[in-house]
């Protein structure tokens, strides 16, 4: 199947259960992965499109929760939980992943960074349980617009000069 690009991410689809989604950001890999593991970062960059996060907790071990709660323009409350099955600071995590708006559906989601020349590439891979549960994820925008936020807010935290190098 043919990558598809949308912005500066790739999105693939290896096969019928799976997502990959690649993406650079110019910033260092300890930030990069704080950005995407540490409560006080996920609740700035977590929601799509200007929505909103009312609650986000990480218990980053191995073991450990997650839970994040964002609501939509509409005031539809979306809730996103797991527990973490891998945690490899800075370079790696693997957690269960449920959207309790799609009962019964569960995927495995990693994060993979690699640093080179002070850019991080992410590498998220979803695995659908089953492909009746991949098929609820016809849409992408709003994983692409969650990492859209993480570069913007990157960019806030990178020095200017940092990032000019």
């Amino acid at each position: 199947m043919t990558p598809e690009r949308h912005g500066s991410a790739l999105i693939e689809f290896p096969n019928d259960l799976e997502i990959l989604i690649t993406r650079e950001f110019d910033a260092p890999i300890g930030l990069v992965f704080d950005v995407f593991t540490k409560p006080e970062h996920v609740r700035k960059h977590f929601a799509p499109f200007e929505e909103e996060v009312t609650e986000c907790s990480i218990d980053l071990r191995v073991g450990g929760n997650y839970h994040i709660v964002m609501v939509t323009k509409d005031g539809i409350e979306c809730s996103f939980r797991g527990t973490y099955l891998e945690v490899e600071p800075p370079t790696r995590t693997v957690e269960t992943w449920v959207f309790d708006g799609w009962p019964g559906v569960e995927a495995v989601e990693t994060m993979e960074l690699q640093e080179a020349d002070g850019a991080t590439k992410l590498t998220y891979r979803m695995v659908f349980r089953d492909k009746a549960g991949r098929d609820h994820m016809d849409k992408y925008d709003g994983l692409l617009s969650s990492f859209q936020n993480v570069d913007d807010y990157l960019s806030s935290l990178v020095p200017k000069e940092a990032a000019s190098r």
